[in-house]
């Protein structure tokens, strides 16, 4: 048990206040050097060859500025991508970027990822995909790692805990949100509220695997009837004109060759790793277990960053037992509050399974190695998908089928997050619960008596500010974390 330490609170006050204000420092100094690029450049710019390819240094810098202002999520990162590319740079179109993205979404894993990667594959082919999905999550990565270190080395103060105890009620709300804007799209069709229905109890009732889930769901989609779907509609932008079209629309479809060279080189280089642990340590060591675990989450979750953690809470708590829901909510505020992918949680579960069973080695250093590898296995097959599958991204264009599969994988991920706001819910506002049912039901219900009504009230606030204020999520966060800070240092948890 460690003392109290007051430069410990200086600390954690200071990295919160650094990483909060970095993306309106950045949003300032990137915004300048853009105004005062193109006028200097004036109407010359415009008649300027759209075909004139964009220089490498400068697709650096604007992969390195997108990385930082991605805070937020998913939904968040996707639309600083845009901003910069479509609305400021004019790198993209419109309607080429909403194709890329979902592209994107066909496929397992983090989109926003994917979709750097992608479009940076587009100005540069793979040296330019690879720079991009890098950079899109050192920042984090290197951020999530600092926090993770200062969390299980100060766990148990009191500083730590209360500063926790108001984020898990913001990340509770912000879950919640989420499940509400993701449900407005799909409550129009009855069938696909049925898919969500049936998806919700499927992971919470009958606590049936999400790739089962995905799969049902998909079949489920392509039989329904495609009366109701929507013809494309016609646009009037020429999408030759900018820079990322004019490449897309001049890409060759690649030889057979060159798409097994891709899953030879990208395979090894992902799953390489993975089994020269599997060699070295057994398959009862902890890095062979994650590395295992995250590569399968990395080719079975469709769907976005929180459908990722529905599935991957219940097995890392429930089944491997790396750490405990509460740690899982903290881990997903830190993720929240760092630049980056939001399933940039998986790197604080590794380095927490890890840290908890370190062998014979020292237990920051099992953490990092085991933060490293899960790191790895996550994003690793990004570039897979990436590098096979875009060459061939123009032939997806307008099918019908693969459009009506992802109808249904999308319902049915509303499901699984909304699976995911409940049980996070009951670990949040109540201190207990009961055993499951048993049988083929596994709910557990709730021990009323155990209701706490301070963190239920922070997360209705929370709650209020994003959907009612439309306050944005970082200063919610920040300000749930004050929040605690000061019930704890008032002797009210």
């Amino acid at each position: 048990m460690h003392h109290f330490r007051p430069g410990l609170l200086i600390c954690i006050g200071t990295f919160l206040y650094a990483l909060v204000n970095v993306r309106s420092v950045i949003s300032v100094k990137s915004a300048s050097y853009c105004e005062a690029d193109f006028i200097r450049m004036g109407a010359a710019a415009v008649q300027q060859d759209r075909h004139v390819p964009i220089s490498l240094s400068k697709a650096i810098f604007v992969w390195l500025k997108i990385s930082l202002l991605s805070f937020g999520g998913p939904a968040g990162q996707i639309a600083v991508m845009h901003r910069i590319l479509v609305d400021e740079l004019k790198w993209i179109s419109e309607r080429r970027f909403l194709h890329a993205l979902n592209f994107c979404m066909l496929l397992p894993g983090p989109e926003a990822q994917q979709l750097t990667i992608y479009l940076g594959w587009l100005l540069h082919r793979v040296r330019g995909g690879i720079i991009a999905g890098v950079l899109f999550v050192v920042p984090g990565a290197a951020a999530m790692l600092a926090f993770s270190i200062i969390y299980v080395t100060y766990q148990q103060e009191m500083a730590v805990t209360s500063l926790f105890f108001g984020i898990k009620a913001a990340v509770l709300a912000i879950v919640v949100t989420a499940v509400w804007r993701l449900s407005r799209k799909i409550l129009q069709r009855r069938l696909l509220v049925g898919i969500m229905a049936a998806s919700f109890l499927a992971s919470f009732v009958f606590a049936v695997p999400f790739p089962l889930i995905i799969l049902g769901a998909a079949l489920a989609g392509f039989l329904r009837s495609s009366a109701d779907e929507n013809d494309d509609q016609p646009v009037s932008e020429n999408q030759n004109e900018r820079a990322i079209d004019s490449m897309a629309a001049s890409g060759k479809r690649p030889q057979r060759l060159t798409s097994l060279r891709v899953i030879l080189v990208c395979g090894t280089l992902w799953l390489g790793p993975v089994w020269l642990l599997y060699g070295v340590f057994g398959a009862g060591h902890i890095f062979t277990q994650q590395g295992l675990f995250f590569s399968q989450v990395a080719v079975v979750t469709f769907g976005g960053a929180y459908a990722v953690l529905a599935y991957m809470a219940q097995q890392t708590v429930g089944h491997y037992g790396w750490l405990t829901a509460g740690e899982m909510l903290d881990g997903l505020g830190m993720a929240e509050t760092t630049p980056g992918p939001l399933i940039m949680v998986t790197q604080f579960v590794g380095f927490v399974g890890a840290y908890r069973a370190p062998g014979m080695l020292d237990p920051l250093l099992a953490g990092s190695l085991g933060a490293l590898v899960t790191t790895w296995v996550t994003f690793a097959p990004c570039f897979l998908w990436i590098f096979l599958g875009a060459p061939y991204v123009e032939a997806l264009r307008g099918n019908r089928v693969l459009a009506r599969a992802l109808t249904g994988i999308t319902a049915a991920v509303v499901g699984v997050v909304l699976n995911l706001a409940v049980w996070f819910g009951l670990r949040v506002m109540f201190a207990e619960l009961g055993e499951g049912m048993g049988g083929v039901i596994a709910v557990q219900l709730p021990v009323l008596d155990s209701f706490d009504p301070l963190a239920s009230a922070i997360m209705i606030a929370a709650l209020l500010a994003i959907s009612v204020f439309r306050v944005g999520m970082i200063t919610v966060l920040t300000s749930c974390s004050g929040l605690g800070l000061a019930l704890g240092f008032a002797g009210l948890l």
